[in-house]
This record gives structure tokens, C-alpha cells and sequence, in this order.
């Protein structure tokens, strides 16, 4: 059972969907948020009730509580980064917040987009993630079948396993999952 219920990573939902007219809006800029020392989930939720579009991707991390009962607690995928949408005034407004520490505009927003777009989608599929702190070298490869193709990744081993390293290049983190190497084709 869950110390705080779970609370939406993005909003609006639809705010990375391939026709969301909010991508098409000229007025609106991205920003990558870094914020305050655990003060993620403090600023997401401020962030929706001002109705200014955002994404910070939570998962699920289970423990063992001191009394022996399992609980799962939502953590942010990337600590202390905030993706968000916003124009001029909206921007000003989050830096009202009082969580933040720095608040950089991203130029090449495409990548970005595509980025999040399948973090997005394979932290809802429930696949166990593993966060991975920085890039390492290794062959790009294309999902050929199944949920995930044409997911573009990076081929990693952990021991002895093959796992696809989807990243978000601005940055230079991402997360792993499992993958059966024979879905996979080189780049």
C-alpha cells in the first residue's frame, strides 16, 4: 500500500500526444526544471493547479518498512527535473513556487519530445526500470516487434542480461529496461 497516494507525472494528459495542440503552440517554450532538493513532487503539483503543462515521470520503488510490510513509494525517474511547458507569465509564475533552483529554455525541442514521448509510454506500460544515471557507449538499435517498436535505444549488458537504454539526450540520463535481444536491430 502506497504512504501518499500517486499523483499525476504530467499535465495535461495528453500534453505529449502525438495531435496535443499544445506542441503546436508558438507562444509556448519548453523549460527543463531543476528543482529544490526533493521538492519535485511539491512543484508538479503546483504546477497543475496553475494549469501550466508539465512532465516529471515518477515510478514505483517497493521497500520493506522496519515493521516487514512491503510499501511502494513513487519516485521521480530524473531527481530534481521538472519538464515544462510555458509562456512568459507561466514561467514567472513557477519561479514564484519557491522550488526551484534553475529554469533553462530547451532550443531543440523535437528530440526532447520523442524522448519523453517513449519514456512516457514505457513507464505506463509497468515495465520494471532501472534509472541510469549517465550514457555509456554501446550500439544504437531499433524495437523491431512487439510494444515497443521503433523505440530507438542503446544496447546495454547488466549482469549478463541486455537491456535497452532509452534516454533523454538533454540530460544525459535515462532508463533501462529488459529486452530480448532477438527484437532488437542495429541502427
Amino acid at each position: 500500500m502506497p504512504i501518499l497516494k500517486h499523483q499525476d507525472d504530467i499535465w495535461p494528459v495528453d500534453l505529449l500526444a502525438e495531435d496535443s495542440p499544445l506542441l503546436q503552440r508558438d507562444d509556448l517554450l519548453w523549460w527543463c526544471v531543476y528543482t529544490l532538493s526533493r521538492r519535485e513532487k511539491d512543484l508538479i503539483r503546483k504546477l497543475a493547479a496553475w494549469e501550466i503543462p508539465h512532465y516529471a515521470p515518477m515510478i514505483p520503488k517497493r521497500y520493506r518498512s522496519p515493521a516487514g510490510r512491503m510499501r511502494t513509494s513513487y519516485v521521480p525517474l530524473f531527481p530534481n527535473y521538472v519538464f515544462m511547458m510555458a509562456d512568459g507569465a507561466m514561467r514567472h509564475l513557477a519561479l514564484t513556487s519557491n522550488c526551484i533552483s534553475r529554469c533553462n529554455e530547451i532550443v531543440d525541442v523535437q528530440p526532447l519530445v520523442v524522448d519523453l514521448r517513449q519514456i512516457l509510454h514505457v513507464v505506463a506500460a509497468g515495465e520494471p526500470l532501472t534509472p541510469e544515471a549517465r550514457l555509456e557507449p554501446g550500439d544504437r538499435v531499433r524495437v523491431r516487434t512487439g510494444p515497443f517498436r521503433n523505440y530507438e535505444g542503446t544496447v546495454v549488458r547488466r549482469e549478463g542480461k541486455t537491456r535497452l537504454l532509452l534516454t533523454v539526450r538533454y540530460l544525459e540520463q535515462g532508463v533501462s529496461m529488459q529486452i530480448d535481444e532477438g527484437v532488437l536491430e542495429p541502427l
